[in-house]
């Protein structure tokens, strides 16, 4: 069996999940938590938005899926989050039909549309009095449960006796509140709108008695063209392996058995040194800047960017002193170093016996070469894949005109800020610990990211653009071997998967989702792609021939 072309696109995302991003082992697609109506606490007041927090643009699993493709709020990652029982998702859910395990029955509701200015639109519901009815009934059980009627057990006084008690006022205040997001879902659902952030919830009648109605002020997604998209110009790294790459390859793995010797003489580089380094802001050491007969090969960059040119030519019993910003920091500091020792490595004659002495597998130089370049060739293939990903998209971005809308921007930051510190966290690493190493502040950590944020809005946008300038569509088959997919992979029966992603209204974003990957494999077919030398590079090369129009592995 060969890859199809939807696979091969697949392989070339997971590389590019190195550049946006990616997150923790064990969930398909990032927890996400949407903005949701049960923050509705007061008939003319909602808490602010919960932003999103979900994966990066091209943030993909090490299976290849390619789901989020720009960050929006959806009911995807609560579908997953669900299957995989990762729990704490607040997720935007849109019952349907009967669903007595969420505490949902739904009956129908009047709702007109109005769209206002700044890609906002204005839902106007109204519930009938006897509909309302039973929403004051939920809400009499509700409160039931926290009031002590005597000879009544805990939540079992009836509502006449209730009413008697404490009124019809407190249940109707309760039921607004509890069935507002209920039936604005019933709309939502009705008008197709595609929610971005919270809706801003008014009261319009039915507080005191009679029908109920509500104004609900929705965000949705801007709908734009991108002209420009067909034709793009993507210049690749080049795909062929030189032999000093080949050579500085062999040599690597003849360092791991070369031995260190003592030498008289200035600091080149590829020098081994022993040295005291010490750094300070202000007279204040710098965590992870102070350390005694640190071993350091000269050109690893590792400390900051002019550290290593200040080494060389240096000599036994040399303090170098100079001021810089440490690598990944901005804030300046101080260092000195003192060098102690300067070795250089010595490497054994390289021969047919030191191959099959040393390299498992071979034995001969040749044939270890030959197997170096293979390797290489597929690692710099696979590289130049998920280059092309991320260089489409980020042209594909500069075509938009019109601003990401903030409260996107603001939901895929979080979502950024949220993967990295638990990235650290998986590290053992404290965010706050390194924040102080790298003298940022959390202001300037998260600000930092915002970039990428407006980039992967941007790039949502696009994508859908391109897939509707195309027609292209995600067919039942499509649909369901994502399904399918999901499915294996989160132990559930195929039926399981689709009942949880209906229950979170998550079905209309899977295929949102489908339609821009297959938007990315669209834009390969009709990009122009060249080397640094202007040279042109076959989309053929990269993933292969293209296959029959749904894109089907061939046998």
């Amino acid at each position: 069996m060969t890859w199809s072309t939807k696979s091969r696109l697949r392989l070339a995302l997971v590389g590019a999940g190195k550049t946006f991003g990616g997150l923790a082992d064990g969930c398909d697609v990032a927890l996400v938590q949407i903005a949701h109506f049960s923050a509705v606490r007061k008939a003319h007041a909602v808490s602010k938005p919960i932003e999103t927090v979900g994966q990066d643009d091209f943030a993909l699993r090490p299976n290849g899926h390619a789901l989020n493709l720009g960050g929006s709020y959806n009911g995807v990652a609560c579908a997953q989050a669900d299957l995989v029982g990762m729990g704490g998702c607040q997720c935007m859910r849109f019952p349907r039909g009967c669903h007595e395990s969420k505490g949902y029955t739904l009956r129908p509701v009047k709702s007109i549309i109005e769209t206002l200015e700044g890609n906002k639109v204005k839902l106007s519901v109204e519930v009938d009095e006897v509909e309302f009815d039973k929403n004051i009934d939920q809400a009499f059980r509700k409160i039931a449960k926290e009031v002590r009627i005597p000879g009544f057990r805990q939540g079992k006084a009836p509502r006449k006796l209730l009413e008697a008690q404490i009124g019809l006022g407190a249940a109707r205040s309760q039921a607004i509140q509890d069935a507002i997001p209920e039936y604005l879902s019933l709309a939502v659902r009705e008008h197709n709108v595609d929610l971005i952030a919270t809706p801003q919830i008014e009261v319009t009648k039915g507080e005191e008695e009679g029908v109920v109605g509500f104004d609900a002020t929705c965000e949705i997604r801007p709908v734009i063209t991108v002209p420009g998209y067909n034709g793009l110009r993507i210049e690749l790294p080049a795909l062929a392996v030189s032999d000093s790459e080949v050579s500085d390859a062999m040599n690597s793995e003849r360092a791991r058995h070369g031995t260190l010797s003592d030498v008289s003489r200035a600091i080149a580089l590829g020098d081994h040194v022993t040295l005291d380094l010490s750094g300070t802001r202000e007279g204040n050491p710098v965590p992870g800047l102070n350390v005694e007969d640190w071993l350091y090969e000269v050109g690893k960059k590792w400390v900051s960017p002019k550290f290593d040119d200040m080494l060389i030519g240096a000599e036994v019993g040399t303090k170098v002193e100079y001021s810089e910003a440490p690598n990944g920091t901005t804030d300046v500091a101080e260092m000195t170093v003192v060098v102690k020792k300067v070795q250089e490595m010595v490497l054994q004659e390289l021969t047919d016996e030191w191959v099959s002495e040393h390299v498992a597998e071979f034995e001969t130089q040749e044939a270890w070469k030959n197997s170096l370049r293979e390797r290489m060739e597929s690692m710099k293939l696979n590289q130049t894949r998920g280059v092309f990903v991320e260089r489409t998209t980020a042209a594909l971005a500069e075509l938009v005109t019109i601003d990401a809308p903030e409260s996107m921007v603001g939901s895929d930051l979080q979502a950024r800020v949220r993967n990295t510190v638990e990235q650290f966290q998986a590290q053992g690493i404290q965010i706050d610990q390194w924040l102080s190493a790298t003298g940022q502040s959390t202001e300037a950590f998260i600000e930092s990211m915002r970039g990428e944020s407006v980039k992967a809005v941007k790039v949502d946008l696009a994508l859908r653009a391109v897939a509707e300038a195309q027609n292209i569509s995600a067919d039942d088959d499509e649909v369901d071997i994502e399904l399918n997919r999901i499915a294996t992979q989160a132990g559930r029966k195929v039926a399981q998967v689709r009942k949880v992603y209906e229950q979170n209204d998550a079905m209309g974003e899977l295929v949102a989702q489908i339609r821009k990957s297959k938007a990315v494999d669209w834009l390969l077919r009709n990009s122009t792609l060249v080397d640094p030398d202007g040279n042109p590079i076959s989309a053929d090369t990269l993933f292969g021939e293209e296959d029959g129009p749904n894109g089907d592995d061939a046998e």
